[in-house]
């Protein structure tokens, strides 16, 4: 694990591969932290490709910044991340909320995208009622913590048969929302209801761009993805069967299957 400081914080990411690879930069959902990467890292890692997982600010190990943090704070550590390693330009690609970051990345930072990967995300402002939820459960997860909310939502993050099915993804998924401190979730869930929309920002990528989107996810299901993909007509959509809302967890081969080689063909002169 390594860290830095950007914008008032200290945050901590891993660094996986060799330092000459295709420079990969996933960023994690809420409320997770950067091993929600895990899989992917050492599969990528194992491809010959750099592979960078931060921790958000409020997540995992990285300072927690209270009130409220936007996407755009996100997004501007993620450059501060890549200033601080030396590279200019990296693919970006992140899940769920780690999505919303990454396609607010490509609306502050295009020059800086090598390719976009979006899994199981979507583009449109929240809504009032969105906006309103979120608040809700930010001040619901300061008074009561993040046991109920995990215990609540786990049949929704990962597909409700692999809660079950696959124990130790649903194990770790659990823990990583448990272990997440309430100020950084609430904070992040603040600043989330605030994202404006990214239909514009996508319909104007030039970069490589994969979709991917798990065939039974209820948050951002595939008719979501699909709905992305018609803003990106370039870009690659890969449903992975069997898995939910985190098919990166739920099923890594598969997930992994279709990021390899969009990666090698997409971005080959590296």
């Amino acid at each position: 694990m390594n860290d830095f400081s950007a914008h008032g914080a200290t945050l901590h990411y891993d660094d996986l591969g060799p330092a000459s690879g295709l420079p990969v930069v996933l960023v994690h959902g809420h409320p997770f932290n950067r091993t929600l990467w895990t899989p992917q890292a050492q599969a990528l890692a194992a491809a010959g490709h750099r592979v960078i997982t931060p921790d958000l600010r409020g997540y995992g190990d990285s300072t927690v910044t209270p009130g409220k943090v936007l996407l755009s704070d996100f997004a501007d550590d993620l450059a501060a991340l890549l200033d601080h390693l030396g590279l200019e330009r990296a693919v970006i690609g992140g899940v769920s909320m780690g999505g919303q970051i990454t396609m607010e990345f490509q609306r502050r930072y295009a020059h800086r995208v090598l390719a976009l990967v979006l899994a199981d995300t979507s583009s449109a402002a929240e809504t009032e009622e969105g906006k309103a939820f979120r608040n809700t459960l930010a001040d619901r997860l300061l008074a009561e913590g993040m046991d109920g909310y995990a215990a609540e939502v786990i049949d929704k993050m990962l597909a409700a048969y692999n809660v079950t099915a696959l124990p130790d993804a649903a194990a770790h998924v659990l823990t990583m929302m448990r272990t997440t401190n309430p100020e950084g979730a609430a904070a992040a869930l603040r600043g989330r209801a605030e994202r404006p929309d990214y239909g514009e920002t996508l319909a104007a990528v030039t970069a490589p761009v994969l979709i991917l989107v798990g065939a039974d996810d209820v948050y951002t299901p595939v008719a979501t993805a699909e709905s992305l993909h018609r803003l990106v007509p370039h870009a690659t959509l890969a449903v992975i069967e069997g898995a939910g809302h985190l098919p990166g967890v739920e099923q890594p081969d598969r997930f992994n299957a279709a990021l390899i080689p969009f990666l090698a063909a997409s971005v080959p002169a590296w």
